[in-house]
């Protein structure tokens, strides 16, 4: 498996295991199946509520003697109602007992946006809190806490645009170690790629598979089906893959570390064989024309009335 290596030396393996929408029940044997298979990073957040189901997953593969925790690549992140900096450290606590464990890899802040605490999502502009009144520097700095605090060892950001990025890491006593973004063909991002690899911050893709089983609410009618796309069904053909294998193969290429998600044995498999598949050159050419600038997670949901918050000013596009 291809790492990606961060400035103390850690490697974290770039392809792992998403863990966004699935169900209780699903992930404990979804994550057990995919560590006894090879897995060894594991995507996780508080956000997504099935941290503790993850975490009797763990304990039951290290008592199996399946793996050992330093053999795993854990990775959470911190919600937007507890950006406070009082709130930081018991956010991560609450996930490292729910995981049990003693510590992270990575630990993200998921969103740049603000919530009132104890606010899971906005149902009108009274539930945020601006940016200007708790910035994003100042949830930053009680994350730096906790890798002086050995909580996690590596500390990153999601979602941040490039302008965001940039504004961070001018202000960071320690430099964002990850960016984990949406990234797929439909959304390819050179700019933050370039800007990343200048700046020796890594990108994690999420979503990368177009993500059509997200909730309906946030799809549109008439969106492009990433995993129907003919160049991509071509190029599969041709390796006698799957378009999803295509899909995971061209994240490795690119030099992220990319996160799919499933919970079915045979699709955790053969995402798992896409890190054997390497794509030409004429494919990755192919692949760079299909760039349509298409979220699929357009973060529509922050832009209340009567907050600061507009896709705009998110994407800062």
């Amino acid at each position: 498996m291809k790492t990606l290596t961060f400035d103390n030396g850690d490697k974290m393996p770039q392809l792992g295991l998403g863990t966004w929408k699935s169900e209780p029940g699903d992930v404990y044997k979804a994550v057990k199946a995919a560590i006894e298979m090879g897995y060894r990073h594991i995507d996780c957040a508080h956000i997504y509520g099935n941290e503790a189901e993850i975490g009797q997953a763990l304990e039951d593969v290290f008592a199996a003697g399946t793996v050992s925790r330093e053999a795993l690549w854990i990775t959470s992140k911190l919600w937007n109602s507890d950006h406070a900096p009082k709130d930081v450290q018991p956010a991560l606590e609450t996930t490292l007992r729910n995981l049990k464990l003693d510590y992270l890899d990575l630990y993200l802040m998921h969103w740049p946006v603000a919530l009132k605490k104890g606010v899971p999502f906005p149902q009108s502009g009274d539930d945020m809190v601006s940016l200007s009144e708790l910035p994003v520097a100042t949830t930053w700095a009680a994350m730096e806490d906790l890798v002086d605090k050995d909580m996690t060892r590596q500390i990153g950001v999601s979602n941040f645009s490039v302008k965001k990025l940039q504004a961070l890491t001018d202000q960071a006593r320690l430099k964002p170690a990850m960016n984990q973004i949406e990234l797929h063909p439909y959304l390819q991002q050179n700019a933050m790629l370039d800007f990343c690899r200048e700046q020796g911050i890594h990108l994690t893709a999420y979503s990368p598979l177009g993500s059509f089983d997200r909730p309906a609410g946030l799809k549109a009618e008439d969106e492009p089906v990433l995993l129907e796309d003919p160049i991509i069904h071509d190029i599969a053909d041709n390796h006698g893959a799957s378009p999803a294998q295509v899909l995971i193969a061209w994240a490795l290429q690119r030099g992220t570390a990319v996160i799919p998600k499933s919970v079915n044995p045979e699709r955790l498999q053969q995402n798992l064989a896409a890190a054997e598949l390497t794509l030409s050159d004429d494919d990755m050419q192919a692949i760079a024309a299909l760039d349509k600038h298409r979220r699929y997670v357009d973060g529509g949901f922050w832009a209340q009335p009567g907050s600061d918050y507009s896709l705009a000013s998110l994407w800062d596009e």
